[in-house]
């Protein structure tokens, strides 16, 4: 659809460059809780309360993610999950000496036990965990350099019946990879297109609040208040 038109964009900008937007993502199904519970210990935060754990000093760049429990409707009880990601995914890893793009589940989980030091019970972890990799070669693609034309607007000039919606379209002051951006370049495009008076809600610019900003500095500066 875009040859031709550059008002549609320039899909190759991020179709193109599979090696700088891919990941591997994956997800851990355990039949026991020794895991969980050494997590819990050493972070201070139930499933569910803490966000990522990120492992700075893994060359596959790895991090983890514990949902609070169960995760999805019928799980079984004796049964926890939880789901992991790595970036730079041709990198050797720093136990399994292979590219995180080549391991299998097994070794995904070998690697994540090492970089938490576990040795005791890790034959027990990795014998009751199934782990399935997950190759996504367009995962963070919407973040690729860019320049002004590469994304279409929502609604091209000299198009009257056309709209385009998603991650891949010019909104200003949005940043991609939220559902809000999706949603609001579909309120943007139904207004554009049926004329109508409603506009999208506007993007909240947190650094002009002055809560935040003074949040931020007391953060920054390690204060107690």
């Amino acid at each position: 659809m875009a040859e031709g038109r550059p008002e549609f964009g320039k899909p190759s900008a991020f179709a193109d460059h599979i090696d700088e937007s891919k990941w591997v993502s994956f997800t851990a199904t355990q039949r026991d809780p020794a895991f969980f519970t050494i997590i819990r210990d050493f972070t201070g935060n139930t499933p569910g309360e803490g966000g990522l754990i990120t492992f700075a000093d893994s060359s596959w760049l790895m991090s983890i993610v514990l949902p609070h429990q169960p995760h999805f409707i019928g799980q079984p009880r004796d049964v926890n999950v939880f789901w992991g990601y790595g970036l730079h995914v041709d990198a050797p890893g720093d136990f399994v000496r292979k590219p995180m793009a080549a391991c299998s589940g097994r070794e995904l989980m070998t690697e994540i036990l090492g970089q938490l030091r576990i040795e005791s019970g890790a034959a027990r972890i990795l014998e009751t965990t199934v782990v399935i990799p997950c190759m996504m070669p367009f995962i963070t693609s919407q973040f690729l350099r860019r320049e002004k034309g590469d994304r279409p607007a929502v609604a091209p000039e000299g198009w009257r019946n056309l709209g385009f919606v998603g991650q891949f379209v010019e909104l200003p002051d949005d940043v991609v990879f939220t559902v809000e951006y999706s949603v609001r370049s579909a309120q943007a495009a139904v207004s554009k297109l049926l004329d109508l008076d409603t506009k999208p809600a506007p993007v909240y610019k947190g650094q002009f609040d002055p809560r935040v900003l003074l949040k931020a500095f007391v953060t920054l500066h390690d204060l107690h208040m």
